[in-house]
């Protein structure tokens, strides 16, 4: 006998009420949360089974479900994440005694590589960037940067200026795990990044009294003379992209992943496309 559509959607509607308040997600993730939820009760109806009663086999087989429909590995698990969140918000909250959930392992989702721009495509981007401008040197240089060394946007912006040795040609560079590496600079990267420390380019932007030392140690700033976030450097990135047609094509990751393409496909050996990029393997 199948249980009513309405089972469950008040409990729905708690959790969804918590995200908002106490956890303060997005409406847009909320919204997300409440389809994936609303489709797990109606299945939940349709089997006979209840919110508060569902037992680890049953969303065993919820979840075979949803991989056989032919959905995208990525809303498979996005779905299940729905559900285990729903249901460990249940046992917190004494709405259930136990979570269901404790031992189903979600899907892994395959995280493919981005697809390279071509060289071509690499000289459009940054010929589109002025390079005379304040703004610009900036720009350009973080552009050379990450497409010339394989640099992540991470360690871009966290790079100091003694991190720098033009006179070797050579930056340091801080990875995952803290692990330093030394990677050479192309003679665009040195130049641009000449032009950028010169006093119509970081000098520009360098206040007359520093918020920070980190700040006045920065070799990229933002226009307020603060070192340069992440989210600034990838909004760089995305904006010149556009500009060209590239659109969601260009990331700072497609930048590093071009790099990496390029350098093997004129000849590069693997292994040290490899260190210069700080993988771990290859």
């Amino acid at each position: 006998m199948n249980e009513s559509p309405e089972s469950g959607l008040r409990e729905i509607q708690d959790f969804l009420l918590w995200l908002r308040v106490e956890r303060g997600r997005a409406e847009s993730t909320v919204n997300a949360y409440e389809r994936d939820l609303r489709n797990y009760v109606l299945w939940l109806g349709e089997e006979g089974e209840k919110v508060a009663t569902v037992e680890e086999s049953a969303i065993i087989s919820y979840l075979r479900g949803l991989q056989s429909g032919g959905r995208a590995a990525s809303t498979v698990a996005r779905a299940m994440v729905a559900v285990r969140s729903f249901h460990r918000f249940l046992a917190v909250e004494n709405l259930r005694g136990d979570d269901p959930t404790t031992n189903v392992e979600l899907p892994r989702v395959p995280r493919g590589l981005p697809k390279p721009i071509s060289e071509i495509e690499v000289s459009e981007l940054l010929m589109s960037i002025d390079g005379e401008e304040t703004v610009g040197r900036r720009d350009k240089a973080i552009v050379e940067i990450l497409y010339g060394t394989g640099a992540r946007i991470s360690e871009v912006v966290a790079l100091s200026i003694s991190d720098l040795d033009l006179s070797e040609k050579l930056l340091k560079v801080l990875g995952k795990g803290n692990k330093e590496r030394i990677v050479p600079l192309g003679r665009y990267a040195e130049s641009a990044l000449i032009k950028w420390l010169s006093p119509e380019g970081r000098g520009s932007f360098e206040p007359e009294r520093w918020a920070s030392r980190d700040d006045s140690e920065a070799l990229f700033l933002n226009r307020r003379g603060r070192r340069l976030s992440r989210q600034g450097g990838w909004g760089i990135v995305k904006k010149y992209g556009a500009g060209i047609g590239l659109g969601a094509r260009l990331s700072p990751h497609t930048l590093r992943h071009s790099c990496a393409t390029h350098m093997l496909e004129h000849g590069a050996d693997i292994r040290t496309v490899q260190e210069l990029l700080g993988h771990s393997s290859i």
